[in-house]
């Protein structure tokens, strides 16, 4: 398979490839080697959940087999936007230059990571892998599904006063200084919420911020993660952040 060519600058283990796992066994390993045969020079960090169905297991035989995959162990379900402060502090720790976020269930195709990594090469800190723009698509996708995570993001464009197209893709590449800048500490989401927030917040912070557009497909195993407790927080820590924003009469976005 061909792949865009992936710069000098984002290769020779520079890229951190943070996969959160809760029961991806039978979708984790064909990730984890799309991810490496995308981009050669990446590194895997797997954060499992202690998943009931043996994913922890299966991680760990992969990166018994590959020095470029490691695997963190976590003592339970805490949450996606947990799971991935853990990973983007291990980046900063190691020192890579950028950290990428996806999923572990075949949703985000591998072969599209070299576009997110060139856009970042090019000067964006904060790359985000958009399903709603030209060139982006969703498959398998039932209408409602379409429909609830348009009027999601639309929501949140609107509450939060912001121009990105897709606040709640969980497909990005960050630099480094954007971690750093974006400071993990503050961010208080633990499920899916953590991607509006960060995008948010990097937004407002005035640092170059690209889209690229991505194919979304339906995972074809295991289930979603969503549910209403996990739809709720992002509800209300969208309505609580735009209140925020308009309290505080903060200023227009930087261009």
């Amino acid at each position: 398979m061909q792949h865009p060519v992936v710069p000098e600058s984002v290769t020779h283990t520079s890229v951190l490839v943070v996969l959160p796992t809760f029961n991806e066994r039978d979708s984790l390993a064909g990730v984890v080697a799309a991810v490496l045969d995308a981009v050669p020079g990446a590194n895997v960090l797997i954060i499992d959940d202690n998943s009931p169905d043996g994913t922890g297991d299966v991680a760990d035989g992969l990166a018994s087999a590959d020095t470029r995959v490691s695997v963190m162990h976590r003592a339970g379900k805490l949450g996606l936007g947990t799971a991935y402060i853990a990973g983007f502090q291990r980046g900063l720790d190691l020192g890579y230059e950028f950290v990428a976020e996806m999923d572990s269930d075949g949703s985000h195709l591998p072969g599209e990571l070299p576009a997110l990594l060139n856009a970042a090469a090019a000067g964006a800190e904060l790359v985000i892998g958009t399903r709603w723009m030209p060139g982006g698509t969703i498959v398998n996708w039932p209408r409602h599904r379409r429909m609830l995570s348009r009027g999601g993001t639309a929501f949140a464009r609107f509450a939060l006063r912001s121009r990105l197209r897709d606040l709640t893709s969980g497909y990005r590449v960050l630099s480094r200084g954007c971690v750093e800048r974006l400071g993990l500490e503050r961010i208080d989401s633990e499920g899916y919420a953590f991607q509006v927030e960060t995008a948010w917040r990097i937004e407002r912070l005035g640092v170059p911020v690209a889209e690229v557009p991505i194919t979304f497909v339906e995972r074809t195993t295991g289930r979603s993660k969503m549910s209403a407790r996990i739809m709720w927080e992002a509800f209300t820590n969208v309505l609580r952040w735009g209140i925020s924003i308009r309290g505080a009469r903060e200023p227009a976005l930087h261009n």
